[in-house]
């Protein structure tokens, strides 16, 4: 069996799981099978969902120097599935906090809700990266990236404007200690840094494409 077949058969499968652990996570607590979600369940909820939203973005951005360091060029193969992933939990971050939070299944003041996304900053830019990542996610597919052409790049290097939104509405949302919104930012600024550079190389140089 060549790595592409093991790639596509065997680590891709396995991979999924594993992007999915912290949704059966999540619901085993809500069931109380694998512990519990608190004193306070819908802030337990956010809090876990927006978090794994970011890891992605960040897993997600690592993918590129990874295999560039390594030479495993089989990685590039799972960027789209974590990608994917990242706009998942962001969304379901989202939509705790639109249903549970602001009980939208109870019938919502709509006009509450928008004023809520518009006039409180750390929930604007967290909006903001979730229609960056809808985009992304919208045009992931290849045959949309075959129409595309150049543009697809162009687009899809909003997610490093995704992951600052993100971190930057993680910093925001945190009260007492910063210290796990300065990490997620260490990382993409590093991240961030790797681009620059690879942008900054000499044109003779062999460039590895991807983000």
């Amino acid at each position: 069996m060549d790595a592409l077949t093991q790639v596509r058969f065997i680590w891709k499968p396995m991979v999924f799981l594993a992007c999915l652990a912290p949704m059966i996570h999540a619901v085993g607590d809500i069931y109380g099978i694998t512990g519990t979600l608190g004193a306070n369940p819908i802030e337990n909820l956010q809090d876990r969902f927006g978090v794994w939203g970011l890891r992605f973005i960040l897993i997600a951005l690592a993918v590129t120097p990874i295999r560039v360091l390594t030479g495993w060029n089989w990685l590039i193969r799972f960027r789209r599935m974590l990608g994917l992933f990242a706009f998942f939990y962001v969304l379901i971050h989202f939509v705790v906090w639109l249903v549970l939070d602001r009980g939208i299944a109870f019938g919502p003041d709509w006009n509450y809700v928008i004023e809520d996304i518009s006039e409180r900053p750390f929930i604007t830019i967290g909006f903001s990266a979730l229609l960056i990542l809808l985009s992304l996610a919208a045009t992931s597919t290849t045959g949309i990236r075959r129409r595309l052409g150049r543009s697809w790049q162009k687009l899809h290097n909003w997610v490093y404007v995704a992951g600052v939104l993100g971190v930057w509405h993680y910093w925001w949302q945190v009260r007492l200690d910063a210290s796990d919104p300065a990490i997620y930012a260490a990382i993409l600024a590093a991240l961030l840094g790797y681009r620059v550079w690879k942008r900054r190389k000499p044109k003779n140089a062999p460039v590895q494409q991807g983000v």
